[in-house]
């Protein structure tokens, strides 16, 4: 695989609640992975391939897919590996659904397949169909439902990681205002953080105030209290001057 073949980008949200993505798309065919690679792919770097756990994560990976495909990225059709893959031989229409299973070990019963699938047999590995560019005829309107697939063959495909409590960078979560349902509720949730913030700041410093304007009042008392002192005393010893200098002056005049 090389590097220049290869467009990926780690998806993370502001809330920490919701779990990491990546689509991993590589323009040239030859560069694209069996599902087992994809899998060992996404573990290497700490996560799952994809599982989906309801209808509103299924639409906010379409959305990212629809970013992804934007007019000027140069990136097209290519169908992407989930998590979702069938263990044992059931061949029965009635058996067979019931025998997938997700790799990462989700529960979730959560299903988007086509029309008529998964059609079973030798096909026991799903991927989520990706031909934007292909006529209605020919599978267009089956757009990012699920198609289950021979495991050796080659697509793209989807990581799934815990949430990161602690965001790498904003450049890496441009799809955050894709996200459904919540994203308001995210807003909300950041600027309230504002007010308890300013409280936890200010809280603190009331003791030191109040501690500041007992000592400054305390100061402001005591010179006060020297000011009136002063004066009290001052026509005493005024006075006291005045008849010592009276009686010299007697004694001279005698």
């Amino acid at each position: 695989m090389t590097a220049g073949s290869a467009h990926s980008q780690k998806v993370c949200f502001a809330d920490f609640k919701h779990p990491c993505y990546k689509m991993a798309y590589f323009h040239e065919l030859s560069s694209r992975v069996s599902f087992q690679e994809a899998r060992l792919a996404c573990e290497s770097e700490g996560g799952v391939l994809l599982s989906l756990e309801n209808e509103a994560e299924q639409k906010l990976i379409e959305s990212m897919l629809q970013n992804l495909t934007k007019p000027g990225t140069g990136i097209s059709d290519g169908d992407f590996w989930i998590g979702l893959w069938r263990n044992g031989d059931g061949q029965t229409s009635g058996a067979c659904p019931d025998l997938y299973q997700w790799s990462d070990g989700s529960s979730s019963q959560y299903r988007n397949w086509y029309t008529d699938e998964p059609s079973c047999g030798s096909e026991k590995c799903v991927v989520m169909y990706h031909q934007p560019t292909a006529n209605p005829g020919l599978g267009g309107p089956y757009l990012y439902q699920w198609n289950d697939d021979r495991c050796n063959m080659k697509h793209n495909y989807i990581c799934k990681y815990e949430p990161e409590i602690n965001p790498t960078a904003p450049a890496e979560k441009p799809y955050l205002t894709n996200q459904p349902g919540d994203t308001h509720q995210n807003v909300v949730v950041t600027e309230a953080g504002i007010i308890p913030n300013l409280i936890y700041v200010v809280i603190p410093t009331i003791p030191l105030l109040l501690l500041i304007l007992v000592a400054f009042g305390t100061c402001c008392f005591q010179m006060l209290h020297k000011s009136k002192g002063r004066t009290k005393t001052s026509p005493n010893q005024s006075t006291l001057w005045i008849s010592k200098s009276s009686r010299k002056e007697s004694g001279m005049e005698v």
